[in-house]
């Protein structure tokens, strides 16, 4: 016959959700992996904490735990997978800014192409057209890191304006042929595109 368990509170009890310390490293991770997977499948008012655990095949208190609420879910699964959108930046303006528009074009849709990349961004589009929670958690990322370095290298009193700009152009793109799938641009060939598109996002970055 077993004995009783530890008391509650007692040296033998855990605090439910707390990871125990033998807890896999990559517990972490496979939360967010889930996160990002969910977020992309439902959006953002559609996906629970309960449904991230699952989905990660653990107890949603362990969610809590690592991450606190669904919007801290959601920004830390957002900050991760915009790791290759925020070096931006350093791909975009590591030469003159005489092609800078063909560079930032070139790139942003880059990661569009890339399986790897397009469902995390997926997830956080879907999100943030849905919810203005989510929106307000892709504007301040965005916003702070990636469109302010990039106003930061172009000499003219409406450089924020101008980055936005270029920034909305490429988004508005990837909606329609990524999101939405609007033909012809949704099949069309993406050297087409680019050839069009990034003479108009130079004017937007350095035009008159």
């Amino acid at each position: 016959m077993t004995g009783p368990g530890p008391a509650p509170g007692g040296p033998g009890a855990r605090r439910r959700g707390r990871p125990p310390r033998t807890e896999s490293a990559g517990t972490r991770e496979r939360i967010l992996d889930a996160a990002r997977e969910e977020f992309s499948e439902r959006g953002y008012e559609k996906t629970s904490v309960r449904g991230i655990a699952k989905a990660a095949g653990v107890d949603s208190a362990l969610v809590h735990h690592y991450f606190g609420t669904k919007e801290q879910v959601f920004e830390a699964a957002v900050e991760v997978a915009l790791v290759p959108a925020l070096k931006a930046r350093d791909a975009v303006l590591a030469a003159p800014l005489d092609d800078v528009g063909e560079r930032m074009t070139r790139f942003l849709f880059g990661l569009w192409e890339n399986p790897a990349t397009r469902k995390p961004l997926l997830a956080i589009v879907r999100s943030a057209v849905t919810n203005e929670v989510a929106a307000t958690v892709f504007r301040r990322l965005v916003a702070s890191q990636l469109l302010r370095r990039i106003a930061g290298e172009i000499d003219a009193p409406d450089a924020e304006l101008r980055a936005e700009l270029a920034a909305a152009q490429l988004v508005g793109i990837a909606m329609m042929r990524y999101v939405i799938k609007i033909e012809p641009i949704a099949s069309a060939d993406l050297e087409r595109i680019v050839a069009r598109v990034a003479p108009v996002v130079q004017g937007h970055l350095t035009g008159p």
